[in-house]
């Protein structure tokens, strides 16, 4: 299933949880070091597993790699965990990539730091955060954005020494994260800073999102390349508690510079079939695990041979087995609507299109499945360029490729792509050199992974530059005619904006719609007011508004605009003009969407006088967890915008 989606999934079976009272017992009862550590990680594998199964979605290969770091980390190198504990002389550890933290949660919840009413509601509202988030108990940093964890716990180690305060900065970081370049920017200037109680430890699981790393972008010689920074580097097992405990007593002994473990890990390590050696031998060298829920069998299998371990491991102990409570499954999704996804119909016109288009060429940043693009680096392997975690260089390489007579067509998710290449997309733009931007994850929903990955600036970031065509398509057909345009059209850079999850229903455009620069089109009447919104999830609750409000025999008419920074002037006249009262509903914050372009060409037509005109966006940052939830938080649900509406009649 695609990485990020939100599937809630029939969860028929029983879902474990083991209790803290558990891990109590084997910690006060099992004294050998190595073998209570192996048994508690393995119990954490066991809550892993239950709380991604609940939540229906969440990264099991990441949090599996790095469990037994994380638990040596938390049961026995660092030196306070308490609840409450807010020493400055504490040790600090985050991680930087952050998909492993349904993992962190687990260990946060072993030890009593983290609630099980919150460990219960991972993804949900009010519950745990897709990726770490600094408003969690024991959570040290924000991240899900990579590349930045090294420079942080830099800075931490920094004011540490400087405010002589006790304590060592620990960061996990990912292998396949070491291809952004911020990385290096840390590396060289923390060994220059001599910050002796930094370290890093890498999670060198060997495979990215769904390919090994050594596929997609090879990181090189780890030990040569850390060691030429200037740092002390060791490596080891990340999986033997005996040779991580060499590795961090020998760490204590450097006091002149950073550290960093080359901890070689195995990406769903605990589970034989989520291990990625065989994952990736049975699922044509694809690895399966990277994110979302298995479904009942698998569950099943993964739970069923920890368990079988960890009652055998007490047994030979003398101690009684396991005892754990059972976590009541959340209800399916209620709806029998078969979604469509429109990232589909985007990947797949792009194949189409490659075949008619020589000069097409699809650059990737590690999202290629996400992104739907398999199809094209199938079909055309030698115009498929995977650039790895590297926005800001795929960008650039993009503007030289188009300089010499290509297209390319850049793809990431939108909070990734927009806001950390943006210098590059402007520089690229300014040199008037055709680059198509497929944005995916664009807007609030799915809301489950958190902040890092809910885009709602990038209208704004791209809307300032002159020349860039901003576009959201609503189903698979306007998706087609999206990019169709941008493609074979557009004479200026264009950005397709797109939802990565499943539409809440699907869109039904006007018979024979045909998608016009500047224009968009009526879904639904209304002679009382006019409601402008675009993409799936937003014209969905558009819709229901209206059909809401058509109840009190007040008419909302509904428009798809899916030119979000481009209008028609003699079209925007024609509508506007029965109509006092225009409301725009934005999926994207206040400032620098749709809401904003129209406005100013409203003001410019001259077109405001006696009209009322408001706007519905996303306020402050986004909630997280499912959809109905968010959308609720935030008010812009069908119910709260059809309140909203109605309470601005005059």
């Amino acid at each position: 299933m695609p990485a990020e989606d939100i599937h809630f999934l029939q969860n028929a079976v029983a879902i474990p949880l083991v209790p803290q009272s558990e891990f109590q017992r084997v910690t006060s009862l099992v004294k050998d070091t190595v073998t209570r550590l192996s048994l508690i990680a393995d119990m954490n594998r066991v809550n892993v597993l239950s709380v991604v199964k609940r939540a229906g979605s969440g990264h099991l290969g990441s949090s599996l790699s790095a469990m037994d770091i994380v638990t040596w980390l938390y049961y026995h190198e660092m030196n306070t965990v308490q609840v409450g504990i807010e020493s400055p002389d504490r040790d600090i550890y985050f991680s930087s990539k952050g998909h492993d933290v349904p993992g962190q949660y687990a260990v946060l919840y072993s030890l009593g730091i983290v609630a099980r009413e919150l460990l219960l509601k991972l993804r949900r509202l009010g519950g745990l955060e897709g990726h770490p988030d600094v408003g969690t108990p024991g959570i040290e940093s924000n991240s899900g954005s990579l590349g930045m964890g090294i420079s942080k716990g830099k800075g931490m180690a920094w004011a540490k020494t400087h405010q002589k305060f006790g304590g060592r900065v620990f960061v996990l970081i990912g292998d396949g994260e070491l291809q952004e370049g911020q990385n290096y920017e840390a590396f060289q200037s923390a060994a220059h800073q001599k910050i002796g109680n930094l370290i890093v430890i890498v999670d060198h699981n060997k495979v990215q999102s769904d390919k090994q790393v050594s596929e997609m972008l090879s990181i090189g010689d780890l030990d040569r390349k850390f060691e030429a920074f200037g740092w002390h580097v060791a490596r080891c097992d990340g999986h033997d508690f005996h040779a991580l405990e060499q590795v961090f007593a020998e760490f204590r002994t450097i006091v002149d510079r950073p550290k960093i473990l080359i901890a070689d890990t195995i990406k769903g390590r605990g589970v034989s079939f989520m291990e990625h050696p065989f994952a990736l031998a049975h699922n044509n060298n694809l690895y399966p695990w990277h994110a979302g829920a298995p479904d009942d069998e698998a569950y099943q299998a993964a739970q069923r041979e920890i368990m079988l371990r960890l009652d055998q491991s007490l047994a030979d102990l003398g101690l009684d087995p396991l005892a754990t409570e059972d976590i009541t499954p959340e209800k399916a999704n209620p709806s029998g609507v078969t979604p469509e996804y429109v990232v589909h119909a985007y990947g797949d016109r792009l194949a189409e299109l490659g075949a008619k288009h020589k000069n097409l060429v699809v650059l990737d940043a590690d999202l290629a499945a996400d992104c739907r693009l398999r199809n094209f680096e199938r079909a055309f392997p030698d115009r498929f360029i995977e650039n790895g975690i590297a926005e800001q260089d795929m960008v650039s390489m993009a503007c030289g490729l188009a300089s010499q007579g290509m297209l390319p067509v850049v793809n990431s998710f939108a909070s990734f792509l927009i806001s950390r290449a943006n210098e590059q997309i402007y520089n690229s733009a300014s040199e008037h050199r055709k680059i198509i931007y497929g944005c995916n994850f664009g807007g609030l929903i799915p809301a489950g992974p958190g902040k890092s990955h809910q885009s709602l600036r990038d209208i704004s970031l791209l809307g300032a530059l002159p020349n860039m065509t901003i576009l959201q398509p609503c189903n698979r057909e306007e998706t087609r005619q999206v990019v169709d345009y941008c493609v074979e059209t557009a004479t200026e850079s264009c950005t397709i904006r797109l939802v990565i999850g499943p539409s809440p229903r699907t869109i039904a455009l006007p018979d024979g719609y045909k998608l016009t620069p500047g224009r968009g089109c009526t879904l639904r009447d209304g002679a009382d007011a006019l409601l402008f919104a675009y993409g799936p999830v937003m014209l969905d609750v558009a819709l229901t508004s209206s059909e809401i409000l058509s109840e009190k025999s007040y008419g909302v008419k509904v428009v798809n605009m899916p030119w979000l920074n481009r209008i028609d002037d003699e079209w925007l006249t024609d509508l506007v003009q029965p109509y006092k009262a225009i409301f725009v509903l934005e999926d994207h914050a206040p400032v620098g969407g749709l809401a904003d372009f129209l406005l100013g060409a409203l003001s410019r037509l001259r077109l405001l006088d006696g009209r009322f005109v408001d706007r519905f966006a996303v306020e402050g940052y986004p909630a997280f967890g499912t959809p109905p939830e968010v959308l609720k938080y935030h008010r812009l649900d069908g119910h709260s915008l059809a309140e909203r509406i109605w309470a601005t009649r005059s």
